[in-house]
């Protein structure tokens, strides 16, 4: 009988144990997984979910947006004169919450200043509306699921079930701050600066090293009313030293000056809506130099605290070296005990090695490189290669704000060479050191991760890996959303043009004309202007076409003969069937009939076309966008010729 209970005991203890465990678990699938809700993994996750394809994103926080929200960062560096897909959406609604573009234009930093917690609500209620798109915060991610080089999903800790969740998903999208998706998956990445010999970029670094950029553990300062003294207690180690040369009013020689600048003025550099203000300041503030990216989650943790700290020294700085004791730490911001922002401001983590690396010279001179990789645009920025080297005097100093105009990014860098299954975002794309300068910026990172996105949709639609998926349907549906795939300062997406000039753009057929331009660099495309027959001949190269013309100004006519001569060497690639190709007479009227459907104005055979109505009359006629399909190096290897 004791030997009997006994048993019975041993059998409860064990299914005790085995419905613990599996209570302990919980398994889902999807079909598109995006690890990290940042500012790239929430565009990932909202364009994903527009395109029909069920998305789950999962957070290790309670907030969405990354940087732009969490890090404390609501100013949106660059792009503002490209208003451009899931970024143009959410500035206007951060418009629509203050009451316009002048309300938010409260900084010198930025025209578009918020507060955190708007951007975080903002990007929810854009998640919330998409019945194919499931949040799960607070999940921190473990380890990858995989299959060799075939990524299956991911385990996550649900941090307030206290249990283990594993995510199966037929494509997964590396939005993590940090690259951390990559390194579980053994994806072969970068992490600091390539020597300059290495890249090709004339920038001077010497040698290769593992440096990255200062980080900053980022504050929100409230204003409290005249009459408050909101005076922190002294910092442990607090020396006001530390910031020598942040401003003109504390340096204690000019050399150790960072910023000409008032202590008021540094203050309003992140002067947000609602009396606050944004604590990122660069020179001799509260940048400071962590390199965290091979360390665990709770490493990293106890590293931060030491940006924390600093942050905590240079708010007590301003509060007792220039009387701004009226700012402390907002009250109405984070959901956090000490009041600083869920996470920090990371700059930089590991970079994939992918089908292409895009390198500075591919910004500044992108229509004369041995790869094409402008044709395989999918996001766009024009913000100067900035980089934040000060607090760590063992790295080059003279990487300021090196000349480019503005830039697209090519599909390929999202995309590794080959593990499939997983496409790359946030920070993590496939750029140089130095070019990461400048694709880090919030506006850009809201774009690639909108580009992954729309790939990871397109993965599940057509059954195909990632590198499979032609460029021309990735850059076909970010035009659907309005989003740019060429950085065309002159031409918004407002115009009823805007898409046929993004794709023959995109085509090379007309190239664009790059400025650079301090804080908003800028790429001409000229609409008005007329098309000279040397520019038509150097686009037509890659369409085999011999084109002549007696004129330095290419006329409407001969635009025409050019559509007749593209049908007739494209035989059977042509999709649209309605203009007679064949019959010049013919087609020459049914042209002229389309011509003011097209929204263009003043049909003559004879007048000079603008590049803008040869944009239209190409787009709508032939479609060389879909004509000649390039690989990931921007090569045309589809042979569609006759």
């Amino acid at each position: 009988m004791e030997r009997n209970n006994k048993y019975r005991l041993i059998v409860v203890l064990i299914l005790t144990t085995l419905t613990n465990a599996v209570t302990a678990q919980k398994q889902l699938s999807t079909n598109v997984l995006v690890i990290g809700g940042g500012t790239g993994g929430s565009a990932a996750g909202l364009q994903s979910a527009r395109m029909g394809v069920n998305t789950i994103i999962a957070e290790p926080s309670v907030w969405l947006g990354g940087m732009l929200s969490a890090a404390g960062v609501p100013a949106f560096d660059g792009n503002h004169n490209m208003p451009s897909g899931i970024w143009a959406q959410f500035r206007e609604q951060v418009y629509k919450v203050y009451g316009g573009p002048d309300k938010v234009a409260t900084g010198w930093v930025s025209n578009t200043l918020f507060e955190p917690h708007v951007g975080d609500s903002i990007l929810k209620a854009m998640a919330s509306a998409l019945p194919k798109l499931t949040v799960l915060f607070q999940h921190q991610f473990m380890k990858v699921i995989k299959n060799g080089t075939i990524i299956k999903g991911a385990v996550f800790y649900d941090l307030p079930s206290k249990r283990t969740v594993t995510i199966y998903a037929k494509q997964v999208i590396d939005a993590t701050e940090l690259g951390d998706v990559m390194a579980s998956a053994a994806i072969p990445f970068d992490v600091g600066m390539e020597a300059s010999a290495v890249t090709g970029e004339n920038v001077n670094v010497p040698e290769t090293n593992n440096i990255i950029q200062d980080i900053t553990y980022a504050a929100i300062l409230k204003d409290y009313g005249p009459k408050a003294d909101c005076t922190l207690v002294k910092p442990t180690g607090y020396n006001p030293m530390e910031f020598d040369g942040c401003c003109n009013e504390f340096s204690s020689h000019p050399s150790k000056l960072t910023s000409d600048v008032s202590a008021q003025k540094m203050l309003d550099y992140g002067k947000l809506p609602n009396g606050k203000y944004m604590i990122n300041w660069p020179g001799k503030g509260n940048d400071i130099y962590l390199n965290v990216i091979a360390l665990s989650h709770e490493q990293r943790l106890k590293e931060w605290q030491k940006a924390k700290a600093k942050t905590m020294r240079f708010v007590y700085f301003l509060q007792t070296q220039f009387g701004f004791k009226n700012l402390a730490l907002a009250n109405d911001e984070f959901p956090t005990a000490d009041r600083l922002p869920l996470i920090p401001y990371n700059r930089e983590g590991r970079r994939l090695k992918g089908l292409t690396r895009f390198k500075i010279q591919h910004i500044s001179d992108p229509f004369n490189q041995l790869s094409y990789l402008y044709r395989t645009g999918v996001a766009v920025g024009d913000y100067p290669i900035d980089h934040h080297h000060r607090e760590n005097l063992s790295a080059p100093q003279h990487l300021g704000f090196y000349p480019v105009p503005s830039f697209n990014v090519p599909l390929g860098a999202l995309i590794p060479e080959k593990h499939t299954g997983i496409i790359v975002a946030e920070k993590g794309i496939s750029v140089s050191n130095i070019v990461n300068g400048t694709t880090r910026l919030q506006p850009c990172v809201m774009l690639t991760g909108q580009a992954a996105g729309a790939l990871a949709a397109l993965c599940i639609k057509q059954k195909k890996n990632a590198a499979q998926v032609s460029v021309r349907d990735v850059q076909q549906a970010l035009l659907n959303s309005k989003a740019y795939i060429m950085p065309y300062y002159d031409v918004k997406p407002t115009d009823p043009h805007f898409s046929s000039i993004q794709k023959i753009g995109a085509t090379g057929i007309l190239k664009g004309t790059g400025q650079p331009n301090a804080w908003a660099n800028r790429t001409w495309f000229y609409p008005d202007s007329l098309v000279t027959l040397n520019d038509l001949l150097e686009g037509l190269q890659d369409f085999r076409q011999q084109f002549s013309s007696g004129n330095v100004y290419i006329i409407i006519n001969n635009a025409i003969k050019l559509i007749a001569d593209l049908a007739e060497a494209y035989s059977g690639h042509i999709k649209s069937n309605k203009f007679p190709y064949a019959n010049f007479k013919s087609l020459k009227q049914a042209i002229a009939d389309h011509w003011s459907k097209w929204g263009l104005k003043n049909f003559q055979n004879n007048r000079q076309i603008t590049r803008l109505e040869l944009s239209v009359l190409l787009d709508k006629t032939v479609d060389p966008f879909m004509l000649e399909q390039p690989d990931s190096n921007g090569s045309i290897k589809q042979k569609m010729f006759k």
